[in-house]
């Protein structure tokens, strides 16, 4: 058998490296590909949870524009700021007079005073209140829309009267009593009256910067 010579082994060498920057080129390219499958997919994703997530304010925005089934409207109210506890005539308040600071908007999961939550409706807040046995999927839920709103104003009620549902919903001269913190109408109500601009007597001041217990 004849011996190879240099030129054969090195046409073998180069022919071995072009075969092998092939196969790292096509791994590349699947790389890329597999990459910009999943990118793509993801984007798609995405957008549809945008789409959906938009088209659910929309639906909000459309129902807050009309009358909400259940809310309960109130004459105007006292605004004096007051150092004394007040007994007020609507449980929870939907205005009256109140402390000087207001509550800093969010949730808490524990009893608020009351005379600093009504300051904050004064501000154009929404204030829910709930019973302190509801579920913790339901008050989960609520947590969940105070960390989107940041006018509401959300926590459980132990002040005296019984509350006259689960859940509450109040801002300044209006009420919404509802059996669930899951009721569509809840949405709708926090959008129709959070900064109504109607309706709120210090529109534009903060539901920030005021107590946080």
């Amino acid at each position: 058998m004849p011996r190879a010579t240099s030129d054969d082994r090195q046409a073998r060498l180069a022919k071995m490296q072009a075969a092998q920057r092939s196969s790292e080129r096509r791994r590349s390219l699947l790389v890329v590909g597999v990459a910009a499958l999943v990118s793509l997919l993801l984007i798609g994703v995405v957008v549809g949870v945008i789409v959906q997530s938009q088209g659910e304010r929309s639906a909000v925005e459309r129902a807050a524009a009309e009358d909400i089934d259940g809310v309960e409207e109130f004459d105007e109210q006292d605004r004096n700021h007051v150092q004394t506890p007040v007994e007020y005539a609507v449980t929870p308040p939907v205005g009256g007079d109140h402390t000087p600071d207001w509550q800093t908007c969010g949730f808490y999961d524990t009893p608020i005073t009351t005379e600093p939550g009504v300051h904050s409706l004064e501000h154009g807040a929404v204030w829910v209140t709930y019973d302190p046995e509801l579920p913790a999927e339901q008050v989960a839920v609520l947590e969940d829309l105070a960390e989107r709103n940041a006018f509401l104003l959300v926590s459980p009620w132990a002040d005296g009267a019984e509350l006259p549902s689960p859940v509450v919903a109040s801002s300044w001269q209006r009420q919404l009593a509802l059996d669930s913190a899951e009721d569509e109408r809840l949405e709708v109500f926090i959008a129709k009256y959070m900064q109504n601009e109607e309706l709120t007597p210090e529109l534009g001041a903060a539901c920030s910067g005021g107590r946080m217990a």
